[in-house]
């Protein structure tokens, strides 16, 4: 019984069915030259017949590479990553790689079993979109020769590694702004867990914004948490039963966003004006538009990936930091005056 009977065709049975040998076959499969035209369309004819591929896996290997590299983000179905991820395969794409992706959930532990799981298989890097904050188990990868870039947020403080990031406390700070513009004082901060870097960074803006303008922050106004929707009914409830409630929202995120508007949908107008930090699907076509500070996913992702494969590429220099700007887009919510 032959390769070719018992599973994937070979080169061996290529060169049996046309008769030639099989370093013959190889140069073929291969495009080296010193093949006669005529046995070279016989090999080929052999190839299509038998339904042979050649082992791409064997051929990188041979070389030192498996042209394959791993992403870790947070989940796989937000829209903000599904971005991120099709760029990170575009450039791939270009440089002749797959990529292997992995949803953390923001579970640290998650992170470390898909980093490593990928350092197995022999990736030949690594762009992760961190859960926690200790990264101790990276550093035997690092050593080996595994190369890593960290996007959307940075790797732990001694951890000498590309980094490319938003500019959450700008964007933020734009955002507060522009409220203010617009007449408003009393501007609540809806945010996601303090401990995750975004959502502390995005707090700072807010903070700093306010100082900025003269306005004292009110820590009644701020609640940091799961963007649950049972959370954020019962924060806006208390915020907005206050004596003096806010006039405005700025959402961390766009699911804190999605949630805002849930509940507000469920209260009788005046609502406050809202500004939502990312922008999402359908965001334009709610009745006001959602006002947002808009980041560039698909360029955290692009540029975190040629960083990755200028390094692949053998760069040595200092490890870089990139900030991305956000840029806010008014599309009726975040314009809306003080009752």
């Amino acid at each position: 019984m032959t390769d070719a009977a018992r599973g994937r065709p070979t080169m061996k049975d290529v060169a049996t069915a046309a008769g030639v040998a099989l370093k013959t076959v190889s140069r073929v499969v291969n495009d080296e030259p010193g093949v006669n035209p005529e046995t070279a369309a016989r090999v080929r004819a052999a190839i299509d017949r038998l339904g042979y591929r050649r082992n791409e896996s064997a051929r990188v290997l041979r070389r030192g590479r498996t042209a394959t590299i791993g992403l870790v983000i947070e989940d796989v179905s937000d829209l903000f990553y599904s971005a991120l991820n099709r760029a990170v395969e575009d450039v791939a794409t270009r440089n002749g790689s797959l990529v292997l992706t992995g949803s953390s959930a923001e579970n640290p532990a998650r992170e470390r079993e898909l980093v490593l799981t990928f350092c197995d298989r022999r990736v030949d890097g690594l762009i992760i979109v961190p859960a926690g904050n200790d990264h101790a188990y990276l550093l035997p990868e690092l050593k080996a020769g595994t190369v890593a870039v960290f996007a959307d947020r940075p790797p732990e403080p001694g951890l000498d590694l590309d980094a490319v990031l938003c500019d959450n406390a700008g964007g933020v700070g734009q955002g507060v702004e522009h409220l203010i513009r617009h007449g408003h004082r009393r501007i609540a901060f809806l945010g996601d867990h303090p401990a995750i870097f975004t959502a502390a960074e995005r707090l700072h803006g807010y903070r700093t914004a306010l100082e900025a303008a003269g306005i004292p922050a009110d820590d009644r106004l701020i609640s940091m948490g799961p963007p649950g929707q049972a959370r954020m009914a019962v924060e806006l409830t208390r915020m907005l039963a206050l004596p003096d409630p806010p006039t405005a929202l700025l959402t961390g995120n766009g699911r804190l966003t999605v949630t805002a508007l849930r509940v507000l949908a469920t209260r009788p107008p005046p609502h406050p004006a809202l500004v939502g930090f990312d922008d999402f699907e359908l965001s334009d076509l709610i009745v006001p538009g959602v006002t947002v500070i808009a980041q560039n996913s698909s360029g955290l992702g692009r540029v975190a990936a040629e960083l990755l494969f200028r390094r692949l590429s053998g760069h040595t220099g200092p490890a870089r930091r990139i900030r991305l700007p956000t840029h806010l887009i008014a599309r009726g919510s975040g314009e809306l005056p003080p009752p």
